[in-house]
């Protein structure tokens, strides 16, 4: 039998396991650390965030109070609350602050209500339960990325 691979699609990217088979490649999954992927994608959106801020350019502004949308395209709340997100340091933040941001961008939300929706759809999640942040899920990066960003862009050129 030949090698056995198992991709992993990322926020930041992919990840290849390879293994004589499925066990070994299970072994291997397992003996990764604790947080491998949070901190990984941590560290790779820092590294890389020249690059997210030109990518957000004309649609989000960083301000030293954090990302405030300056597009003057129509957004749904869900859209304004997940581009926050997107921009916002390890794409996570508070309802209060996400809410105080919007306000900043001229919008007003029911922040939590909307937050708890995006939870429902998978686009955030509560890393941590006894914080009151909220970070966005894969699919929401995807999201905002794939259909969202690439809207407004479209728009803007």
């Amino acid at each position: 039998m030949g090698k056995v691979k198992a991709r992993i699609k990322t926020s930041f990217g992919e990840i290849v396991v390879e293994g004589e088979n499925p066990e070994e490649i299970l072994k291997m999954l397992e003996n990764f650390p604790e947080n491998f992927m949070e901190k990984t994608s941590d560290l790779v959106s820092t590294k890389f965030v020249p690059t997210a801020a030109i990518q957000l350019k004309g649609v989000i502004e960083f301000t030293t109070e954090g990302p405030v949308l300056v597009t003057g395209e129509r957004l749904t709340h869900y859209e304004a609350v997940g581009l926050i997100l997107y921009a916002s340091e390890g794409r996570k933040n508070t309802s209060a602050h996400v809410k105080r941001l919007l306000e900043s961008s001229g919008i007003r939300s029911m922040v939590p209500a909307r937050l708890n929706e995006m939870t429902k759809r998978g686009q955030v999640f509560k890393p941590d339960p006894s914080r009151p942040e909220f970070k966005l899920t894969v699919q929401g990066e995807r999201w905002i990325e794939d259909e969202v960003l690439a809207r407004l862009r479209g728009k803007m050129s």
